[in-house]
């Protein structure tokens, strides 16, 4: 019985120094190790009395566990993707995130220009409607001599150049009921010189009175006028009517066939040495309109802008009330045509008022728009871009005042501006991505 008791004994105290070992070898495990080993301590207990090899074994098993949490342990480090994602990308970045990347290679085949910002002049503007006409004096109407019918000189179209006295259209009222008046006038006339030179010859005898011979001469008088005026472009194929100018043939105001009257307008011909801009502008303004010095004008048919001071424009004059068509002032200007404008064309004038100083402005190329708010591109380095949010001022149709986003001796794109916007948005794209 005591050596049954002396083994027990010795049991626990091999058993206590197990566990302690054990316990040492597995320092910060978690709660669930601990848990872990205090049943194999129980399973150890309920065993009591069994032979050192069964406690051997127990031990062994507790080691193998815990290589199996280690090994677990280790599977959860890699089980985590955003720690792995995040320091393969902080490996290779040398931009900012919002930095937009272009070589400068790509930019000079994209004709992306940057420039350096100074401060310069600007002009108030006073955006208009308006439309550039033909000079007075440097266009004429051609109207019709005679009554008669409408036939073109050959081939007669809109623009054509044109000499003058070239003939255009011929009047023919040949077949007409009243007869040919070309006929009639010549007729007219043969009789009137008739009864004239009659009557020059009774005067001196007294046979006629002066006063019956004065009306004879004057009936004479205005049959030789009228006969000479129908009889010089006269041919077979009727009355001749010619270009009264040299220029270009601006309207055609008949169409073959058409019967005119004496007097009515059948084509005008312009010089277009000179043009006319009208500015029609709103009343509220009427203030501002004596400071006003320049123009620039937009054609709806090419959108190309044009400075008055670049055609010898000038101010003429600017009206002192509103016109017929309603509560608009008209403010007009003359300027050299260079070939490029049409006359009787409708434009956008930005009228130039007052001049500031040390003014930012950029040129339209410069700046881009998102629903509704303008943006321009600053280069920080040699190939990288930032986007940079502004806010605009007047504008004069070929550069706008800039408020606010943008100081001197910053490097802003000029040229090219939507190409390094498209350049963001390529670079907004991840090339690729690590999904476990």
């Amino acid at each position: 019985m005591k050596k049954v008791y002396f083994m027990g004994v010795m049991g626990l105290f091999l058993l206590g120094s197990c566990t302690g070992k054990s316990g040492d070898s597995h320092e910060g495990h978690n709660h669930e190790t601990a848990v872990h080993d205090h049943s194999h301590e129980g399973h150890d207990h309920s065993h009591e009395g069994h032979d050192h090899s069964h406690e051997g074994h127990n031990h062994d098993t507790h080691n193998h566990d815990t290589h199996n949490h280690e090994a677990e342990g280790h599977d959860h480090a890699h089980e985590n993707p955003a720690i792995h994602n995040h320091d393969h990308g902080t490996g290779g970045e040398e931009h900012g995130s919002d930095e937009i990347i272009l070589t400068p290679a790509k930019a000079q085949a994209a004709g992306v220009a940057v420039s350096t910002i100074q401060p310069g002049t600007f002009h108030q503007v006073i955006k208009v409607s308006g439309q550039v006409l033909a000079a007075q004096g440097d266009e004429s109407v051609a109207v019709a001599t005679v009554a008669g019918v409408v036939s073109f000189c050959g081939k007669v179209v809109e623009g054509m150049s044109v000499s003058q006295g070239t003939p255009l259209v011929n009047l023919s009222a040949r077949h007409m009921a009243d007869g040919d008046p070309i006929q009639k006038a010549r007729i007219a006339y043969e009789i009137s010189k008739k009864e004239y030179e009659r009557m020059k010859a009774l005067v001196e005898s007294q046979i006629v009175s002066k006063k019956e011979f004065a009306q004879a001469e004057q009936a004479y008088e205005n049959a030789r006028i009228s006969y000479e005026a129908v009889a010089k472009n006269h041919s077979a194929n009727g009355q001749a009517v010619t270009a009264p100018i040299s220029g270009y043939i601006k309207n055609l105001l008949v169409k073959e066939g058409d019967y005119v009257e004496v007097g009515q307008p059948l084509l005008s011909v312009t010089q277009n040495r000179k043009l006319f801009l009208r500015a029609d502008v709103s009343e509220k303004y009427y203030t501002y309109l004596h400071t006003i010095s320049s123009a620039n004008f937009c054609t709806p048919y090419n959108n190309k802008v044009y400075e008055l001071k670049n055609l010898n424009g000038r101010l003429l004059t600017y009206g002192k009330s509103t016109g017929d068509n309603g509560y608009y002032v008209p403010v007009t200007f003359e300027f050299d045509n260079k070939g490029e404008v049409i006359p009787g064309s409708f434009v956008e004038v930005y009228l130039l008022s007052s001049t500031l100083e040390n003014v930012i402005s950029l040129p339209h190329g410069a700046l881009t728009e998102e629903q509704g708010s303008f943006f321009v591109y600053r280069q920080v380095d040699a190939e990288g871009y930032m986007k940079q949010l502004v806010t605009v001022g007047a504008d004069n149709g070929q550069s706008v005042q800039i408020l606010s986003g943008v100081q001197a001796g910053d490097r802003i794109v000029t040229q090219g501006a939507y190409q390094v916007k498209l350049a963001g948005a390529t670079n907004a794209i991840p090339a690729h991505s690590h999904e476990h």
